[in-house]
Formats: C-alpha cells, structure tokens, sequence
C-alpha cells in the first residue's frame, strides 16, 4: 500500500512540474489560513462597518439642528456605499498592487482581480478577500470623517463625486506610502491603524474643504439638537475603535489584545484630560466635552496602538484631551474657520499629536516588527514621524484643493442660501427627522409652490 501511496505521490509530482502547477505552494497557502484570525478580522470587519453605520452618523448628525440632521447621516452613508465600489474597481489596487517607485501601486487587483481566499500576500494568515474588505471599510470611514468638517452647507451631487474622487487621489497614495509598501514605509514611519493615514489626513482634508466652502449662513444658530444621539453614537465609534485598532494586528493574539488594551485606556485617559481642563476652566463638566476628550484619545492612540506600552498609550490619550479641548476652544476661535463638526480639531490636531507620540514612545519590547521611539534611544524615528505627518498634511491640503476645483467644474460645491435657510433634510432629501407636515417651514412650501 505504502508503494502504491508513493507512486500515486511522484506521478502527481511529475504531473505537477510538467504543467506547472504548484503542489506544494497550494498546499502551504491553503495550511496558511488560520481559523482563529480568519474569525477575530471577520468580526473586526463587521463592527467597524457598525462604528461608520450607525456610529459615525449618529455621532455627527446629533450635533447638527434638527434641520440637517438626517443629510449629515446621508454623509456617512453614502461614503460608505461609494467608497466600497471605488475601492473594489481600483482602489484597492492602487493602495495595495505592486509598488510603482514608491508612490502608487499597479494594477494587480483592478477590480478585485487576483484577490481570493488565499493567504493576503501569501504571508498574512487571514483570506486575501478579507484583507481587502477589512481595509474597504478604513477608507469608507475617512471620507466620511471629512463631512465633518462641510455638514450643513455641500451639495449631494458634489459629496457623491467627492467620495469617488478624494480616495483616488488622496487616500489611496497615502494608504500606500504608509502601508502599502510605499516610500514612507521604506523610511520606517509607523502608523499602525490611520493617525496619518485616516486622522490626520481627513482632519486637514475637512478644513481645506470648509475654507473653500465658505462658513454657514447660519453658524451662530447651530446647536446639537440631540446630545443622547451623539452619546450612543461616540459609544458605538468607541466600540468600534477597539476593532478598527484591534483588528490592525491582522491576527489573533498578543498584538491585538495590546493594541485593543491600548485603545481603551487612551480613550478613558482621554475623557478625564479634557473633563478636568473644561471643569477648571469653564467650571462645568458637560456630557459633549468628556466624550469628545475620549474621542480625542482614541485618535491619538490610532497610529501608536501597537507599538507602545499601556502606561504610555495612557499618557498619549491624557495630553489629547487639553490637545483638543485647545483646538476647539482657541485655535477655531481665533482663527473663524467653520470647521463644522471639529473634524480638524479633534482629527487632525490630536491625529498630529498620536503620529508625533508614536515616535517618542514606540519600543520594540512590545512589537519586535516596529521601532524604538526617543525614550528608547532612537531620536530618528521622531524625525520620520515628523516626515509623515508633513507629507500627509501637504497632501491633504494639495489634493483636497485639487478634487474641490475640479468638482467645481462639473456641479456646485454649495447649495443655494434658500437651499440652506430650509435645512438640507427637506430642502435636498425631502425627508425631516421630526417635523410634521403642518410644520414644515414656510420657506419648503414656497419653494413647492414656485
């Protein structure tokens, strides 16, 4: 029997070779799949898909006034819709397909072409599909962090064309210089979940766009109108930001329970840095301010998650809270940029301070695949940091004035002042949260009879 196993074993060998199909490679792709990993970034996948819907849009649109809160959900919503079948057609290849000189990937998965239930490049232990689908669900979500910064006042149309233009031309170069084998890689920045990559890029993108834009006619009377939708939806983020960094270690294991361990506890250092600098000095202790402190410290956590000790993420998230708590409170007051929702202020701000903490904390004692930061002897690293967090501001600021100008030529950027003045939720989508018919605006049925 063991003669006839092993002629059966040569022939398929021989047969093997003479047509050249890999035996032996399809044997160590398919042993590669580890169920435990395969099974943690399938769970991750779903539940960052749950911090963009409903998190994010519950997040952002309890914030607005009760006449655009529904088109500020329609951001987040639509971003994830588009962004999805952008990235399947040639997103994902050009952050991911062979590196082209370090700025771009090829065309190796247009379409999703070459993506399969193999191991992700032959050397992760989860199916390529779900790599692709998992890092899908990164880019959905920076789009629609950039609605923060323009709720209430861009049009549909332009939106729609933002989200399938700003991740061809922004997000995918950056996504792969940092991660995708690109230059910044190669210079050894670390960015383990998005603080340049997602935070600090849709932070920057969100003021340039709010510039452009121009301020709301009618800013100074903005209120959230419903702060318990803005708790559950900073919760539901809250949530997901343990997957989103969690599932970043791409496995199962010791790394992803640090870098889910590290995003609690930044997130928790978070809310009481800003809930002891808003209680000294405005001598109330509000709801809002402690939940975007946390926020803040799971911004700042994002890009140092796995690279850093427990006792400095805590230290990390700490700082974000005054970090923010300033941007909001004096840098956007000083300066009267309408950066609606604070997507600068908390994302890009405390995006800068996590990309710059990561350099001085990061040590290979708990990520052998990482670096050593400045506290760890390597003041090198701070200066790649420093040269990442300046390429992904410049091109944000660049590429996000670029696609804003080339939409322009096509549809308006903004909606008409009447357009406006109603609120978008009945104005654009013909749809109200609250109001009852009898209670639509004067202004609605003006321009239904015109």
């Amino acid at each position: 029997m063991s003669r006839t196993m092993n002629s059966i074993a040569l022939f398929l060998a021989v047969i093997g070779c003479l047509i050249g199909f890999p035996l032996n490679s399809f044997a160590a792709e398919t042993s590669a799949i580890d169920t435990g990993d395969t099974a943690w970034i399938l769970s991750a996948n779903a539940i960052v898909v749950f911090m963009l819907i409903p998190g994010l849009a519950l997040f952002y649109g309890g914030l607005m006034s009760n006449r655009n809160v529904l088109s500020t959900m329609m951001y987040s919503f639509s971003s994830l819709l588009v962004v999805s079948i952008v990235w399947v057609l040639w997103g994902y290849s050009l952050t991911f397909g062979t590196d082209i000189g370090g700025l771009i990937g090829g065309m190796d998965y247009l379409g999703f072409k070459n993506v399969g239930e193999e191991a992700a490049f032959g050397t992760l232990t989860i199916p390529h599909y779900l790599y692709a689908v998992f890092q899908t669900c990164f880019a959905a979500i920076t789009v629609a962090i950039v609605s923060g910064g323009i709720a209430g006042r861009i049009s549909f149309p332009a939106w729609i064309l933002f989200c399938i233009l700003w991740p061809t031309a922004v997000y995918a170069p950056m996504a792969h210089w940092a991660w995708g084998g690109g230059w910044l890689s190669k210079i050894g920045e670390l960015d383990f979940a998005g603080g340049t990559v997602v935070h600090i890029l849709a932070g920057v993108s969100a003021l340039v766009a709010a510039l452009m834009i121009g301020p709301r006619r009618l800013k100074n009377e903005e209120s959230p109108h419903n702060i318990v939708y803005f708790l559950i939806g900073a919760a539901t983020l809250w949530f997901g930001w343990l997957a989103f960094n969690g599932g970043s270690a791409l496995a199962a294991g010791g790394l992803a329970s640090l870098a889910f361990m590290n995003t609690h506890i930044a997130a928790c250092a978070g809310g009481i840095g800003w809930l002891v600098i808003e209680w000294t000095i405005r001598k109330r202790p509000t709801l809002v301010g402690t939940m975007t402190g946390a926020i803040a410290g799971l911004v700042a956590i994002t890009p140092a998650a796995g690279y850093v000790t427990v006792l400095s993420a805590a230290f990390i998230g700490l700082l974000s809270g005054p970090i923010g708590y300033y941007a909001i409170r004096f840098i956007k007051t000083r300066f009267k940029y309408d950066d609606t929702l604070d997507a600068f202020g908390i994302h890009g701000i405390c995006g800068i301070w996590g990309a710059m903490a990561t350099g001085i904390f990061a040590t290979k004692e708990v990520n052998e695949a990482g670096n050593n930061g400045l506290l760890y002897g390597n003041p090198e690293q701070l200066v790649s940091q420093a040269i990442g967090v300046g390429v992904t501001v410049l091109l944000a600021v660049i590429g996000t004035y670029v696609v804003l100008q080339v939409i322009r030529l096509f549809v308006p950027l903004r909606v008409s002042e009447e357009d406006e003045i109603i609120g978008l939720d009945l104005s654009i989508h013909d749809e109200s949260a609250y109001l009852k018919e009898e209670e639509v605006p004067p202004g609605r049925i003006q321009m239904e009879n015109s």
